[in-house]
């Protein structure tokens, strides 16, 4: 080929531009050789540096001070809140404590100094920002991780914050690529876990302690799982509250709840008055019978006894027996009539005629006439004038 037979390539003369057979495309200044530069650069190092310093033993003192400073650059300080941890070309070698400290100068050794006290914040369904406008932090839902399913199948809208510490700064750094991200994520899954085991009233009242506590364990079970060297210090709820398109219907559901739970309540309340105060009525009834019965037993044992003391004396001495049973029933025959008892002495020859109480006999008012005794004499004929109504 033509450019063959051409000195320094198809240019002509060398290549880069320069030589005595360079051609007419040749361009450019001829680029110097490495030794002129690098004496150059000796040159304007002697012109600066005091006289001496350009031989060999400057050089030797440049070096020694170069080397001190390099040593040097190896120490540092760990804060109270941190720890060390040392890496040996990238690998991890040793753990250091607070205070002052040593490492093999960059790039041999190099240090992380993570903060194991602090206690770490993640916002969860929600984050704290600043306004454009009035420059004040506000709280910015976010749905994507607020809104989780619950056990009985409804919707629940949950804020809830997680704080944690770096328990083991080796793990921390090399165990999990993204700490923040996976506290976040694992803490989101633990609460929809738990979430979806329980009811929404649960949620909503009494059991957001017990959530609180259930989440805690699980998401440290999740971490420790991974290796994270991150220790859960508290799970808090924020916010628990159902969508905000159905809370008003929500809210009138709990309501009707409440009301329900409230005539249950007095319903019990009355039963457990009630039910106690019929076991007393029960047991007084029991006992009464108990004890008319025992009174009718005593009573009936103890009129068989008299009659068979009755019988025994009746047939001892029949004839006075049959008068006292005669007298007995006659007095109890005779007890409640009104009766007239006249000795027969007293209608002898002194002729005492008894005077007799008729008015109090049954049948005989007061304004009647007394009957007459037997042989008396009959009243005399009262005087015209005493006749009511006669002739004067």
């Amino acid at each position: 080929m033509i450019w063959k037979s051409q000195s320094g390539g198809p240019w002509g003369g060398n290549p880069w531009g320069g030589g005595p057979g360079a051609g007419p495309r040749a361009r450019g200044p001829r680029p110097q050789n490495l030794e002129d530069l690098l004496r150059r650069a000796q040159d304007r190092i002697r012109r600066i540096l005091p006289g001496g310093f350009g031989s060999g033993s400057g050089i030797a003192l440049i070096a020694a001070a170069i080397l001190v400073i390099w040593l040097a650059s190896g120490f540092y300080v760990v804060q109270p809140d941190e720890v060390g941890i040392v890496l040996r070309f990238g690998a991890y070698n040793r753990t250091t404590q607070p205070g002052l400290n040593y490492h093999l100068p960059s790039p041999i050794e190099t240090v992380l100094e993570p903060k194991v006290t602090r206690i770490n914040r993640t916002e969860i369904g929600y984050r704290i920002e600043e306004n454009e406008t009035t420059h004040a932090p506000e709280k910015v839902q976010i749905p994507e991780e607020s809104l989780m399913l619950t056990g009985d199948e409804n919707i629940v809208d949950i804020n809830f914050t997680v704080f944690w510490v770096i328990k083991d700064a080796r793990a921390y750094l090399f165990n999990i690529r993204e700490p923040e991200k996976t506290v976040k994520s694992a803490a989101e899954s633990a609460m929809r876990e738990v979430i979806g085991e329980h009811p929404l009233a649960m949620e909503l009242a009494a059991g957001r302690a017990e959530i609180e506590s259930e989440t805690q364990k699980l998401l440290q079970h999740l971490l420790d799982y991974y290796h994270s060297g991150v220790e859960v210090t508290q799970v808090t709820l924020q916010r628990v509250d159902p969508p905000a398109p159905v809370i008003a219907a929500f809210r009138d559901v709990q309501a009707a709840l409440a009301d329900r739970a409230r005539l249950q309540n007095l319903a019990e309340s009355y039963r457990n008055s009630i039910i106690p105060q019929a076991r007393g009525d029960a047991v007084a009834i029991t006992q009464q019978a108990e004890a008319y019965r025992q009174k009718v037993i005593a009573r009936a044992e103890g009129d068989a006894a008299r009659f068979d003391e009755v019988y025994h004396a009746f047939l001892a001495a029949k004839d006075v027996t049959l008068e006292r049973i005669y007298l007995e029933t006659m007095e109890k025959i005779l007890a409640d009539s009104n009766k007239v008892i006249i000795d027969k002495a007293a209608l002898g020859a002194q002729g005492v005629l008894p005077y007799l109480p008729l008015p109090g006999i049954p049948g005989m008012g007061a304004g009647a006439p007394a009957p007459k005794p037997a042989g008396a004499p009959a009243p005399a004929a009262p005087p015209s004038d005493a006749v009511p109504g006669g002739a004067q």
